[in-house]
């Protein structure tokens, strides 16, 4: 940087501040004001919400979207009142994990007021999400607020338009209450930035809330909102829904809306980022991913697949034949920590009991997988992040250090180097299809991680979440059970680590800190397999019972 420019620099600190201040300042415009949060909060505080809101906002707020929409299509609830009510809860969620970057109270009042007149005269919605709110992850572009991607040196980036996704749910009548943490670079499974600190867990603070759409998965479990829209290039969706105890979907890339959110790699397809639902119902993910898709998008983002969206019946007793679920146990690298096959375990006996063939899946060169998409995450050798990092003065946070300059995968490609990585990634994905083939399952279950929501700044085994991104399989993000110390214990006669990153995913487990905490599992299907896979997963939900009691 040229010494008169690093003169006119604003120190990030100052910057920092502005940022929080401004957040705080559109909470404390809520009228009536928000009651205080507690300055010494307990470790889980999933609980306090419903003890600092008034019962009104309690009884809008714990309803999951389907029953929201179903209320407000019926005129039982005003958009207006359903709007302020989920204002204050995700208000209140702030103050008690940090996971909002600002309140959008005058924008979606006016929209609410708007709704409410239209429903008043028509005496129906303007659309399927009349009246619902959405938050939304920072870095999709809303016209005229910031935009920053978690970086200090992007502050002052303002979108010029909605992104096309916004531009969508609008249309469908949603309603934006409030834009949720992003980590710096958005290449973490922790939300962790300069400009706002540490998101953390709802379930315990001393672990994460996952990432990159940490500030979401929070926000959802405290029920602040009640559908989200995330991001994932390597689990940034599905990693956060699961630490949280939430639903959250990766779709198939180019099914959902791109243009218009801030991403360092946009517009390079070696690994395709994906827009989707975080929700507290399945319900939810499906509703989104319906209505999204109903408008048909690919029209005027001529990118997408022209491809509707399907009703698809699963299960004997529509179809005559059996589902067939492949289970991964580990994916011969790192061995997941004991809740997470527990939770395996009993999905495996449970699914089986309700007549449903299970059968092992093995995992076919997973490690392999981790070095084609980790070399293809920077092909710049990671230049343009250190870049937005360093210009601004702001420190590197510990994961944004680990994943660029400590990943041996992270080089500077030459074009020749490129092609050889993008054949790589054609070459596996035709192999994994093959190999998917012969044992002809419908859906894989599998971790969404090594284990339940780590410590902080320890989340550094992606392979379970971005495998599936290299392949470009849709996966779903479920609750299943919560951790108990006293039975989930680290088998005794594991002598020898599947590897180095399995020795060390073993120092990590901790029963004690862990007690309590969400246990989630994965679903995925195929390619284009969306549908499909949400399906299966409501029929499996319905046949088992989940989450397990």
């Amino acid at each position: 940087m040229p010494p008169s420019a690093s003169k006119l620099r604003r120190p990030w600190q100052e910057i920092a501040k502005e940022a929080q201040d401004y957040r705080d300042a559109t909470i404390a415009s809520l009228n009536p004001p928000v009651p205080r949060v507690p300055s010494d909060l307990p470790k889980a505080v999933t609980s306090l919400p419903e003890s600092l809101l008034d019962s009104d906002d309690i009884r809008i707020t714990i309803l999951p979207p389907e029953d929201l929409l179903n209320a407000l299509a019926a005129g039982h609830l005003s958009a207006a009142e359903v709007t302020s009510a989920f204002l204050r809860r995700a208000a209140v969620a702030q103050g008690l994990v940090n996971c909002v970057t600002e309140l959008l109270p005058s924008l979606a009042l006016e929209r609410a007021r708007e709704l409410d007149n239209y429903f008043q005269r028509h005496k129906k919605p303007i659309g399927p999400l009349h009246g619902l709110p959405i938050s939304v992850k920072e870095h999709i572009g809303i016209k005229g607020l910031r935009c920053t991607t978690g970086y200090v040196s992007h502050w002052d980036n303002i979108a010029k338009e909605d992104a096309h996704i916004i531009q969508v749910l609008a249309g469908a009548g949603a309603i934006f209450h409030c834009r949720s943490t992003v980590p710096q670079t958005m290449m973490h499974l922790e939300t962790d930035s300069n400009l706002y600190g540490v998101t953390v867990n709802p379930y315990n603070s001393n672990v994460t809330s996952g990432g990159s759409s940490g500030g979401e998965g929070a926000l959802v479990a405290l029920r602040g909102s009640c559908l989200g829209i995330g991001s994932d290039v390597g689990g940034s969706i599905r990693n956060p829904a699961a630490n949280c105890g939430i639903y959250g979907f990766k779709p198939t890339a180019f099914r959902i809306p791109t243009d218009g959110w801030g991403y360092m790699m946009a517009g390079a397809d070696t690994v395709e980022s994906v827009l989707g639902p975080l929700s507290t119902s399945l319900s939810g993910l499906g509703i989104f991913m319906k209505v999204v898709i109903d408008s048909q998008p690919w029209l005027t983002e001529p990118a997408l697949f022209p491809m509707p969206w399907r009703d698809v019946k699963v299960g004997e007793e529509e179809t005559g034949k059996k589902l067939k679920i492949g289970v991964i146990w580990h994916d011969k690298v790192v061995r997941p920590h004991p809740p997470i096959t527990r939770a395996l375990k009993e999905t495996f006996v449970k699914l089986q009991e309700a007549g449903i063939e299970v059968v092992d899946f093995p995992p076919y060169l997973h490690d392999e997988a981790w070095a084609i998409i980790s070399s293809l995450y920077y092909p710049d050798g990671g230049e343009a992040d250190a870049e937005m990092i360093d210009s601004s003065g702001e420190p590197w946070q510990p994961l944004s250090e680990w994943i660029i300059k400590k990943n041996a995968c992270v080089k500077k490609l030459s074009v020749g180097e490129l092609a050889y990585w993008l054949e790589e990634r054609e070459a596996y994905r035709k192999e994994y299809a093959l190999h998917w083939n012969k044992l002809g399952v419908d859906a894989v279950l599998c971790p969404v991680g090594p284990g339940v929501a780590p410590k902080h700044n320890t989340a550094k085994y992606w392979n379970y979440t971005s495998q599936w991104n290299l392949l470009d399989y849709p996966g779903v993000a479920f609750p299943v059970t919560k951790v108990d110390k006293s039975i989930d214990e680290m088998p005794a006669n594991l002598v020898k680590g599947l590897s180095g990153s399995d020795e060390d995913n073993k120092k990590l487990w901790d029963p004690e800190e862990f007690d309590g905490l969400p246990v989630s599992l994965q679903l995925v299907g195929r390619r284009f397999d969306d549908e499909k896979v949400l399906a299966i997963l409501e029929y499996i939900k319905r046949k088992i019972d989940l989450p397990f009691r």
